[in-house]
């Protein structure tokens, strides 16, 4: 497989070669733009486009806010970006098109803009690269077994001990990692295990056996990959189809000491049969996800050993963040040239993707 898409050089400055600039619209949480922007982007971006930087909406009912959607070509939102339903389009007769310096849209994008015909473009192949990158990292620990390592190191403290006796089953060598999902984070998993010494079995309705091998990986059903996989890392999108794609009945198939590592839903599995298995010490997990997405503080996810627990930040997080501004920018660019986006959104694409 090739490398994840890249952004295209960013053709010339409009302002520099006499173009005219969009009036653009920053739309997102008020408070992520100044983390979101670093400085270079933001002069880029002006330079692009007639952009007022202070300007960063969160609710298209506030005054000013009304006052600039008349005006409004693009919009470059993120997170927190307010839904664009048929009442604000109807306040935004210039928009045209839509630049999502984040992951999904399907949080903001409506069936209203898709029968307007707004172009929309999204940074989600630029989030999905640390998310990747997170899950790759784990898969290797998990079957490096450091959680129990690390207890049992910590337990012994200053006693000279036998390791490679004690653990002589740890370790990645053909070791199988079991992928549920080929989307960009799925098909990104899979390229940077490929140097690895892994048997990589993946299972995705919609990839047949010829372009799963092209990935590196082999095409299984989903009950195989649960049942032969050392470790299975889920990447599926949050479907109504896909709910507990992983339940009571496929977390029984797991081996023995096999490691569920999710980075996409918590919806995707059934977190209470989750929980039995974990109870019981069978099964290891690595949750960057759950249900609700803040635990209760009762939850017994927080404090079992063979559990690794995050609070939703295998995605972009501090300086990654600028990397999905820069790829807002590089398509701000291509708009104002007159040129199609690099990474549409396609609404025929959006009933089977996040």
């Amino acid at each position: 497989m090739s490398n994840p898409p890249t952004t295209p050089a960013a053709p010339p400055n409009p302002a520099a070669s006499g173009r005219r600039r969009p009036r653009t619209l920053l739309a997102m949480h008020a408070d992520l733009a100044g983390r979101l922007i670093d400085r270079a982007t933001l002069d880029r971006l002006t330079a692009l486009a007639d952009l007022d930087p202070a300007l960063v909406v969160d609710d298209f009912d506030d005054p000013r806010a009304a006052a600039a959607l008349r005006e409004t070509e693009v919009i470059v939102s993120s997170w927190g970006c307010p839904p664009l339903d048929e009442d604000v389009l109807a306040r935004a007769p210039a928009l045209r098109a839509v630049i999502h310096a984040a992951g999904s849209v399907k949080h903001h994008i409506t069936d209203a803009c898709w029968r307007r015909g707004i172009q929309v473009t999204s940074a989600a192949w630029a989030n999905a690269l640390p998310v990747a990158e997170y899950t790759v990292a784990m898969i290797l620990l998990a079957n490096k077994q450091l959680l129990r390592l690390r207890d049992d190191y910590r337990a012994r403290r200053g006693v000279e001990h036998d390791w490679l006796t004690a653990y002589p089953h740890v370790g990645n060598y053909r070791r199988t990692v079991g992928v549920v999902g080929a989307s960009r984070i799925g098909r990104r998993v899979l390229e940077l295990l490929r140097p690895h010494d892994l048997d990589l079995l993946l299972h995705d309705p919609y990839v047949d056996a010829t372009e799963a091998e092209l990935l590196g990986a082999r095409s299984v059903e989903l009950d195989e990959l649960c049942a032969a996989s050392d470790v299975v890392t889920v990447h599926a999108p949050e479907l109504p189809a896909t709910r507990h794609l992983i339940d009571r009945r496929r977390l029984a198939l797991f081996r023995d000491d096999a490691t569920l590592v999710n980075t996409s839903r918590g919806s995707l599995v059934d977190q209470d049969a989750l929980v039995d298995e974990l109870l019981t010490g069978r099964l290891n997990a690595v949750l960057d996800v759950t249900v609700p997405e803040v635990l209760p503080a009762d939850s017994p996810l927080y404090d079992l050993p063979n559990v690794l627990l995050t609070p939703h930040v295998a995605g972009s997080l501090g300086g990654e963040l600028h990397r999905m501004a820069a790829a807002a920018a590089d398509e701000l660019a291509r708009y104002t040239a007159g040129l199609p986006f690099a990474h549409p959104v396609l609404h025929e694409e959006t009933t089977r993707s996040a």
